[in-house]
């Protein structure tokens, strides 16, 4: 009944748990009673280090707060019996001392912890102690190993087995590691493989080395001695060229044969989760490449190639990393597989662990602990570490255990546990802890109260409401208070309470409340949310590289939030920048002047906001002018050549473009350093090609984008030995310098040109096509003149440099001439035809070539303007001249830029490259009538509110006689123009009145002149605005207004009174009344004679006039009168010296006379001076 009924039972029952409310995994506050829960634990497999104390972690709570206890290798342990052994306070971690002594392996073994309270226990894994070994590599005697050249070879290292396995690797006696290659590499066994030893492979000194993590030691096993047998002697130079590796040694070529693994298949597991390595290694010569292949498929993205690609790496293994894989050797030879085939098998794993349960009296739950693994893993259940159904387990009618699930149904208070799922397999186990806890409560919230959450724009916000209650309360949430609750759609809501908005945007700003309730009453809570605008880098700073001495300048403007106060700070290299007093940050950028190398780096900008931040880097690469090269070392000497090799200096991040050579010499130019060659920037040795006879010493400069560097340090010096030249002279010449000789001269050989000692030059010459035998001469000078030739005939000419060594090349012949002379014939039957108006044609009849005596270089025309046709028009009578080159029998020519309606004269003359011969017969000529010139000015000299008035020069050259003058205007305004109207003129009119419709109107003008051929060029002018137009014309009217003409006679009437009365002042001399005298200003020294006493002059004809200063020596100064010294009123001035010479004014004078009441004032001449 029961097995027939087993599998309905078990579909009904989980129909009912899908209509159980599940309960959730939230965490109890630990203020209630509840059962103990693990929070910390050590690792399964715990290795330790045997040279410090052992501390076994086991960390629980609970309230009660729980009590510990400890079992190794299951059987209890005593924590209090051992002195070693201590537990700390509220706490289940022991610690084993051994400072008194005892030894670490006697604590090896398994341990597992007990936390238990009032309502239940929870058991830690079962944790295996073991401590850490480094043992001693066992002495041995290890034999030379002798091996043939070509042969494989494998040098084992069988490191002692360590917990945890040592790393190992290879080295030779100066610890320096084995260099290892296609050909040499480390197995992951740590041995050495060879696939083909060569004799550079003999040493004594291959030795495996051993590195205990733990113990942070190495251990050194006994060095191998390889001797290898060879055919041939060993020169290290052979292995320059890779391909000539094998049969310039005359090695045998063999197929590939694997050395690791054997055989052509194997085998191997790996669990999942852990890393899988496999191995091919294979001997052969020459070396074979490896390659790798999976049986029905390609190596996927998780597989690693490593070791020269004679190692397969997954680092985390899965099932479908599981089959057949194969590795595949060749070489020229032939090629090898072998087949690896790799099983995958699984320690459990979990698909669903158990959490802790939370149930009210009454309710229904279930536990559920679902694992895989491979195999399938067993699936047990403890209650407070004892199995369930065992005899010490509590009976429990509410509980059913079925599989991997426990279903409990109605519980009630008393049965709260601690449950255990175990699952295991041959490849491991896992261990999980649930309680059961039966409770009865209302919701009570366990966040703060009325939290404010600033969120940013359009991000995924979580609104968090933590609480707890039993049976398990609802929640649900509401905005600003109104409305149903929040869940789908733009919101959702997860069991434990946390809101979702999934895109937090403007309008989700607000008051959000959270409402718990069960059958035992209800709580809320209020988070109120505020969006705010993301804080961005709107303008990051870029990559940019700038010379060194430059200004370097980062971007960093941000856009944020208003309400957000923003914070920016900038980092270099992630570290925080100090700004000192050099580097410049505002708002929006941070400034670098003259940056150096210590600028270069990554300079980040970040701007933060208490919500939120943006970052932005770049890159700054400071550029500078590349170090000087060094270590300039020469080899390779020959006799025109030698290496010259050196190290390049810094680049400082701008790559050398090119290297120049250059050299000094101390015999013809000591200390002074020139350019020998330039050379691509990628060389650094190169064959510099040199001249005999010079003691060189080099130096080298490297040029990049930035500039120059420093040259380097001078090279030591080499000598060449000399030679003979090996250069010819150039610009090799003859010519005569007059009519009977020829001077040849030539270009000097350079300094470094010369190759020996005693350079001098041999020429030779003759008369050319003459048949006569060769002259020479040798000199040390550049030039020969040879004497007493005829006048302009060609001779050949050769140069040759030698020095004491020997002769250089000869040059090639040249033609060169002896000197000219003066031409002998005119050019005869000068004529003209086609006059025109500007240019004329001339005719002549050439001279004969033999009257030339030189080099024929033109027919000269000279030709002068005589006279205008034009009446008395005055003309420029300067000679030109035009040359013509033509050796045809009726040579033609144009005169061109002549003036019109002119009477012209010329005459010719046959010029060589010297002289110029008689003239030729003096031809007169007429050019026709032409166009005028343009106008001489165009002016608008009148305007009113109602008339233009224009007025106009004729032109400086008629061209002709004019016949009268065209006029063209019309309106403008802006890029808009009216209708062009026309008006003639005859040649004796210069102005012209127009008459002005609208006042507001500006015009444009357009003039030329005419003659019977045309009008000339055209001279334009344009009205100004009328507000201008109207200063031009109150300006230019004024002086026929009467008012103006009656004020400029009374000026005139007062200068004239004025210059009467100054005449006056000047006549009457000293004769001022006293009370002048105390007016006069005060001196700045006091006038004492000689003995001290003050000097009080009688004789006012030498008293200064009133308004007069003293010169800075103590003279007088004649008085600087002007009118205003005399307008009544007149403002007080300075003089030029600084003093005051306004302070006494006419009207002064006057006011006083008139208050004397002197018999003088009645004379005419007073009542003038008074009226002044």
């Amino acid at each position: 009944m029961m097995a027939r009924g087993g599998p309905c039972a078990l579909s009904v029952m989980s129909f009912v748990l899908m209509l159980w409310q599940e309960a959730s995994s939230i965490e109890v506050p630990l203020d209630l009673k509840q059962p103990p829960t693990i929070v910390k634990q050590s690792l399964k497999d715990y290795i330790v280090d045997p040279r410090d104390n052992i501390i076994i972690e086991c960390e629980a709570k609970g309230n009660p707060v729980p009590m510990f206890s400890w079992r190794r290798n299951g059987k209890f342990f005593n924590v209090g019996k051992d002195p070693r052994v201590t537990m700390r306070k509220r706490s289940g971690t022991l610690e084993i001392s051994f400072r008194s002594g005892g030894r670490p392996e006697d604590y090896e073994g398994e341990y597992q912890c007990f936390a238990s309270n009032d309502f239940g226990t929870a058991l830690t894994n079962k944790i295996l102690l073991r401590v850490s070994k480094s043992p001693l590599w066992p002495k041995e005697v290890l034999e030379p190993v002798v091996v043939t050249e070509g042969s494989p070879l494998v040098l084992s290292c069988n490191p002692p087995p360590g917990l945890p396995p040592p790393l190992t690797f290879w080295m030779n006696s100066n610890m320096m590691s084995i260099a290892q290659d296609r050909r040499v590499s480390m197995g992951l066994n740590g041995d050495l493989y060879f696939s083909n030893v060569l004799a550079k492979d003999s040493q004594t000194d291959y030795s495996c080395n051993a590195r205990f993590l733990f113990t942070h030691t190495i251990q050194q096993k006994n060095p191998y001695t390889l001797k290898v047998q060879t055919k041939e002697p060993y020169n290290d130079t052979s292995s320059v060229n890779s391909t000539d590796l094998y049969s310039g040694r005359k090695v045998t070529e063999t197929p590939p044969a694997f050395l690791s693994p054997t055989g052509t298949d194997s085998s191997m597991m790996v669990l999942r989760g852990e890393k899988l390595q496999l191995e091919c290694i294979a001997s052969g010569v020459p070396t074979p490449s490896i390659k790798w292949f999976k049986k029905g498929g390609d190596l996927n993205q998780k597989v690693k190639l490593e070791n020269y690609n004679k190692t397969l790496q997954i680092d985390s293994v899965s099932e479908e990393d599981a089959g057949e894989y194969m590795c595949m050797a060749n070489n020229q030879i032939g090629s090898i597989r072998h087949s690896i085939y790799v099983q995958v098998k699984a320690a459990p794993y979990w698909l669903d662990k158990p959490s802790n349960l939370v149930l009210a009296p009454n309710e229904n739950g279930r536990l559920v602990c679902r694992t895989n693994g491979n195999p399938k893993p067993d699936i047990q259940w403890l209650v407070n570490g004892e199995p369930i159904g065992s005899d010490s387990s509590l009976p429990n009618p509410s509980r059913e255990v079925v599989g991997d699930t426990i279903i409990f149904r109605s519980v009630q208070t008393g049965s709260s546990a601690v449950y255990q799922c175990n699952a295991s397999n041959q490849h491991g186990y896992l261990l999980a802890n649930a309680f059961v806890s039966i409770l009865d409560m209302a919701p009570r919230m366990l966040g703060p109260k009325n939290q404010l959450i600033k969120v940013i724009e359009n991000n995924r916000t979580f609104l968090d409401c933590p609480f707890f209650g039993s049976p398990l309360p609802e929640l649900r949430w509401f905005k600003n208070g109104q409305g149903s609750g929040l869940d789908g759609g733009h919101y959702r809501v997860y069991i434990n309470g946390t809101l979702e908005i999934k895109r937090a945007l403007a309008e989700d700003q607000g008051t959000y409340t959270c409402v718990a309730s069960n059958i035992l009453g209800k709580e809320e809570n209020q988070v109120r949310l505020e969006v705010k605008e993301p804080t961005r880098i709107v303008r990051a700073p870029e990559h940019q590289s700038a010379i060194r001495g430059t200004m370097a300048r980062f971007d960093c403007r941000v856009k944020s939030d208003a309400s957000l106060p923003i914070t920016v700070t900038w980092l270099k290299d992630d570290k925080p920048l100090s700004l000192g007093w050099r580097l410049k940050k505002d708002e929006d950028s941070l400034s670098i002047p003259s940056v150096n190398e210590g600028d270069e780096g990554v300079y980040t900008c970040t701007v933060k906001t208490e919500i939120d931040q943006d970052t932005a880097s770049a890159r700054l690469t400071v550029l500078d002018r590349p170090d000087p090269p060094t270590d300039l070392e020469l080899s390779d000497p020959a006799a025109s050549s030698i290496r010259l090799t050196w190290i390049p200096g810094d680049d400082h991040n701008s790559p050398v473009t090119r290297f120049v050579v250059q050299f000094e010499e101390d015999h013809w130019e000591r200390g002074k350093w020139q350019n020998l060659s330039s050379y691509p920037g990628d060389l650094n040795s190169v064959v510099l090609q040199l001249s005999p006879f010079i003691n060189y010493q080099f130096r080298v400069l490297a040029v990049n984008s930035v500039g120059q560097s420093r040259p380097s340090r001078p090279s030591q010096r080499y000598q060449t030995s000399p030679a003979p030249p090996d250069t010819i002279p150039s610009d090799l010449k003859g010519w005569g310098t007059n009519k009977n000789n020829m001077e040849i001269s030539w270009e000097p050989l350079l300094d470094t040109e010369r190759n020996g000692p005693n350079l001098k030059y041999l020429v030779w010459w003759r008369r050319k096509d003459t048949g006569e035998d060769w002259s020479n001469v040798t000199t040390e000078k550049t030039k020969h003149i040879v004497q007493d030739t005829e006048t302009y005939v060609p001779y050949e000419i050769k140069l040759q440099a030698k020095n004491d060594i020997g002769p250089g090349p000869e040059s090639n012949i040249i033609t060169g001439y002896s000197g000219e002379d003066k031409p002998t014939a005119p050019p005869t039957d000068l004529r003209v035809f086609k006059p025109e108006s500007t240019k004329v044609s001339i005719h002549w009849t050439p001279v004969d070539p033999s009257t030339v005596q030189g080099e024929f270089k033109e027919y000269r025309v000279y030709y002068w303007r005589e006279a205008s046709m034009v009446k008395g028009l005055h003309v420029n009578k300067e000679k030109k001249t035009k040359g013509f080159y033509s050796t045809v029998a009726q040579p033609t020519g144009i005169l061109t830029d002549l003036h019109p309606y002119s009477h012209y004269r010329m005459f010719m003359v046959v010029a060589n490259t010297r002289y110029e011969g008689p003239p030729s017969n003096h031809v007169e000529f007429y050019t026709k009538e032409g166009v005028p010139d343009v106008p001489t000015s165009l002016k608008i000299v009148q305007r009113s509110t109602d008339y233009i008035r224009l007025e106009w020069e004729k032109p400086v050259e008629p061209n002709g006689i004019l016949i009268g003058y065209t006029l063209k205007y019309q309106t403008v305004n802006g890029s808009q123009v009216g209708r062009m109207v026309i008006e003639s003129f005859l040649p004796n009119v210069t102005s012209y009145k127009l008459r002005l419709p609208d006042r507001a109107l500006r015009y444009k003008f357009y003039l030329a002149a005419r003659t019977q051929v045309g009008a000339g060029e055209v001279l334009a002018v344009e009205s100004p605005h009328f507000t201008n137009e109207a200063y031009i014309k109150d300006h230019v009217d004024i002086a026929t207004q009467g008012w103006f003409i009656g004020l400029m006679c009374a000026i005139a009437l007062i200068i004239l009174i004025l210059l009467i009365v100054c005449f006056i002042k000047r006549s009457r001399g000293g004769k001022y009344p006293v009370r002048d005298k105390k007016d006069l200003p005060l001196e700045g020294v006091d006038q004492k004679g000689e003995d001290g006493s003050f000097d009080y002059h009688s004789d006012e004809d030498n008293k200064p006039l009133q308004g007069s200063q003293n010169s800075l020596d103590g003279g007088v100064k004649e008085s600087d009168d002007s009118l205003v010294d005399y307008g009544e009123g007149g403002d007080g001035q300075f003089n030029e010296d600084g003093s005051f010479i306004g302070q006494y004014t006419v009207k002064k004078d006057k006011d006083e006379t008139e208050g004397n009441e002197s018999s003088e004032a009645t004379s005419p001449v007073n009542a003038i001076y008074s009226l002044a």
